[in-house]
């Protein structure tokens, strides 16, 4: 389970004096106990893979969202720290979908639910991203399905 290998990874990291890396897992350890409390479970339980997954993707894009505030910012300081951040939470990610790959489930998907009205461009949005749940980012497919209008 990956709730289990994370907790081990932050003994490698702390004996590694990893400071980045150990401030990352400490953090998604600490998101994992917060999504359990909000499920009304026990706090040393454990979350399943795609729970975790959910968590560590929540954790991407809040830090992408900072990075792109720091800069606009002119913070470039704190974009880098969040930068490295983000590098560590990534390798515990799948791989995404390449561009080309969500164009063809973007353009099956359209033709699937009969969509060629620019309207309803969130309702074709919502439908790939439930069928595309963690393996692709959701910019990228908000790009494709604009392309498509």
């Amino acid at each position: 389970m990956m709730h289990e290998q994370i907790k081990r990874e932050l003994k490698e990291s702390m004996m590694a004096k990893d400071a980045v890396r150990t401030t990352v897992i400490r953090g998604l350890l600490t998101a994992f106990t917060n999504e359990l409390v909000a499920q009304k479970r026990k706090p040393d339980e454990q979350l399943n893979d795609e729970e975790v997954l959910k968590v560590i993707t929540r954790s991407v894009k809040q830090r992408k969202d900072s990075i792109e505030q720091f800069t606009k910012g002119g913070r470039e300081d704190l974009a880098d720290e969040e930068k490295a951040e983000l590098v560590h939470l990534e390798k515990y990610l799948p791989e995404l979908m390449s561009e080309e790959a969500i164009r063809e489930k973007a353009i099956a998907k359209k033709a699937e639910l009969g969509i060629d009205d620019k309207a309803k461009m969130g309702m074709l949005m919502g439908a790939i991203m439930k069928d595309l749940a963690g393996q692709a980012d959701g910019m990228v497919v908000k790009k494709v399905v604009e392309e498509l209008f």
